[in-house]
C-alpha cells in the first residue's frame, strides 16, 4: 500500500474518542478481549485435559506427550498467520480476515466443548490453528492502519490494545479454568466459545462507524493464476496428510519432529522471498535486515514465555504447593498471573514512552532488556530447587518467575507489534505481521524439541542453561544496536 494511501485511509478513522487515540481502537481492544479470552481460557485447561486419565474426563496421554502437543500446537497456531497474512494481502483484506477467522475460531471451541475422540480433539485443534492465524496477525494490522507512522501516539496506541489482549486473558483461567477442573472440561471449552462469539458480535456492530476504511485495502491482489495454482496446491497436501494419516506414518512424535523443522525454515523463506520481490525499494530490504536480530530476539523470548502454558503448568499442578492463605488454588489460575501482571503494568509502560517521547531507548535496546529479562525469569526457578528434597515449593516462586517475564514483554512484545508494522515492506504489509507471529512459532516449535529435556535433567539445569541463554542473546543485541538502528533508516 502506497503511503498516500495510508494517510487516506487513516482519514476516515475517527481519530479522538477512546482515551486520545483513534475510536476504532474501541472496536479492536474488545475484539480482541474476547479471543484472547476464548484462546487463553481454552489453553488453561488443554495441557490438563490431554493427560487426565479417560475414566476421569480427559484424554489419556503421558504428560511428556501432552507437554509436546501444547507445544506443538501453539506453534501451528502462530504458523498459520502466515496464511492468515497471505489471504489479507492478496485476497480478502486485514478486517475481513479477522471476521473470518474469528467464526472458526468459534466452532473450533464449539467442537471441544461435546466430548469426542482423540480425533475429534485433532479437528477442532486444526480449525482454531486456521482460525487463529487468519485472526491474530491481521487485527494487530489493522490497529497498524489507526495512525499514521509519524504518530508519537502509536507505541502507547499497540500498548493499550496489548492490554486489552490481557484482559481477557486474565479474566479467562479464572473463570474456564474453575469451570474446567472443578466441574466439567467441556463446559469449560464451551464457556471459551460463548467468549468468541461476544467478539464477534462487537466487531460486527461497530466496525463500519468506528474503523472506516481501516484493513479495507487489499495491497497485492492475486491473479486469477495463481488462485488456480494455490487451490491446486492446497488439494494436494489435504490429500497428502490424509493418505500419510491413513497409512499410519503421521505419529505424534512425527509431527513434532515436522514442526520443529518448519517453525525455522518457513521464516527462512519468508525473508528469502521478500528480500528477492522486485516489490521491496532498496529502503525496505534494508529495514528487512534490521529486522532479523530482531526476529532471532523475539523468538528467544518466546521459547521462555510460552512454557508458561506448558513447563510451568505441570510445575504449578505437581510441584506447587497449592494452598496459600488458607485458600486453595486451583494449578490453572497460575495462568492468570501473565495477564495479571501486564494489566497492572501495561498503562504505566505506556505513559513511560509517551513521557519519554524522543528520549525513550530504541527498539534493539527495548528487545535485548525483554529477553534479559525473560532469562532472569527462568534463573530465579533454579533457587527453590537447589536444596533437592523434592518437597512442593511455595507458589511465591512462580508469582516472580512469571512477574520478571511480564515486564520483560512489555519492553518487547507492543513494541515488537509497532516496528513491524513500520518495517513491513508495502506490498506484504499484512505478511510481514505474520513473520512477528512466527517469532512465537518459532520459539514454540524449538520448544517442541526442549521441553521434553525437563524430565531428564534436573530442574535446576533446565531453567539455568535457558536462562543464561537468554541473557547472553541480549548482551549480544545491545552490542548489535547501533548497526540494527541504521538499518532502520529513519524507523524509531
Amino acid at each position: 500500500m502506497a503511503s498516500i494511501e495510508k494517510e487516506a485511509i487513516t482519514e476516515t478513522v475517527p481519530q479522538r474518542g477512546f482515551f486520545g487515540h483513534p475510536r476504532g481502537l474501541f472496536t479492536l481492544f474488545f475484539t480482541e478481549f474476547w479471543e484472547r479470552f476464548s484462546y487463553y481460557g481454552m489453553r488453561a485447561i488443554l495441557l490438563y485435559y490431554l493427560y487426565t486419565e479417560v475414566a476421569h474426563g480427559g484424554l489419556g496421554f503421558d504428560k511428556s506427550t501432552a507437554v509436546a502437543i501444547m507445544s506443538i500446537y501453539g506453534s501451528l497456531v502462530y504458523m498459520s498467520s502466515v496464511i492468515g497474512g497471505w489471504l489479507a494481502d492478496r485476497v480478502f483484506g486485514t478486517a475481513n480476515t479477522v471476521f473470518y477467522g474469528g467464526i472458526l475460531i468459534m466452532f473450533g471451541h464449539i467442537a471441544l466443548a461435546f466430548p469426542g475422540s482423540t480425533a475429534a480433539f485433532f479437528l477442532s485443534m486444526a480449525l482454531i490453528i486456521i482460525g487463529t492465524g487468519l485472526l491474530k496477525p491481521n487485527v494487530s494490522s489493522v490497529v497498524g492502519d489507526l495512525y499514521t507512522k509519524e504518530d508519537e501516539r502509536r507505541d502507547s496506541g499497540f500498548s493499550i490494545f496489548y492490554m486489552g489482549i490481557n484482559l481477557g486473558g486474565l479474566v479467562a483461567p479464572l473463570i474456564v479454568g474453575t469451570l474446567g477442573q472443578k466441574y466439567n472440561y467441556h463446559l469449560g471449552f464451551g464457556c471459551a466459545a460463548a467468549g468468541m462469539f461476544l467478539g464477534l458480535i462487537v466487531f460486527a456492530l461497530t466496525r463500519k462507524k468506528y474503523l472506516g476504511k481501516a484493513g479495507s485495502n487489499v495491497p497485492n491482489p492475486i491473479s486469477k493464476s495463481s488462485v488456480i495454482g494455490t487451490g491446486i496446491g492446497v488439494v494436494i497436501a489435504a490429500a497428502v496428510i490424509f493418505v500419510l494419516i491413513q497409512t499410519g506414518w503421521l505419529t505424534i512424535q512425527r509431527v513434532i519432529d515436522v514442526v520443529s523443522v518448519l517453525g525455522i525454515v518457513i521464516p527462512v523463506i519468508y525473508f528469502i522471498v521478500m528480500f528477492t520481490s522486485k516489490k521491496a525499494t532498496r529502503t525496505e530490504k534494508s529495514r528487512l535486515a534490521a529486522y532479523i536480530p530482531l526476529f532471532i530476539a523475539a523468538a528467544m523470548f518466546w521459547a521462555i514465555q510460552e512454557q508458561g502454558a506448558t513447563i510451568l503448568a505441570l510445575y504449578a499442578d505437581q510441584r506447587t504447593r497449592l494452598s496459600f492463605a488458607g485458600m486453595h488454588l486451583e494449578s490453572s489460575w497460575f495462568q492468570s498471573l501473565n495477564p495479571l501482571f501486564i494489566v497492572i503494568f501495561a498503562p504505566v509502560f505506556a505513559w513511560f514512552w509517551m513521557k519519554l517521547g524522543k528520549r525513550q531507548p530504541s527498539t534493539p535496546i527495548k528487545f535485548a532488556i525483554g529477553i534479559i529479562l525473560a532469562g532472569l525469569s527462568f534463573l530465579v526457578m533454579v533457587l527453590p530447587v537447589m536444596g533437592g528434597s523434592g518437597e512442593l515449593v511455595s507458589p511465591l516462586w512462580l508469582v516472580l518467575s512469571f512477574l520478571l517475564v511480564v515486564l520483560g514483554e512489555l519492553c518487547l512484545s507492543p513494541v515488537g507489534l509497532s516496528v513491524t508494522t513500520k518495517l513491513a515492506p508495502a506490498a506484504f504489509s499484512a505478511q510481514t505481521m505474520s513473520m512477528w507471529f512466527l517469532t512465537n512459532a518459532c520459539g514454540q516449535a524449538l520448544n517442541a524439541k526442549v521441553v521434553g529435556l525437563f524430565d531428564k535433567i534436573s530442574e535446576a539445569a533446565y531453567f539455568g542453561s535457558i536462562g543464561l541463554i537468554s541473557i547472553i542473546l541480549g548482551i549480544i543485541l545491545v552490542l548489535l544496536s547501533p548497526v540494527i538502528k541504521r538499518a532502520m533508516k529513519g524507523v524509531q
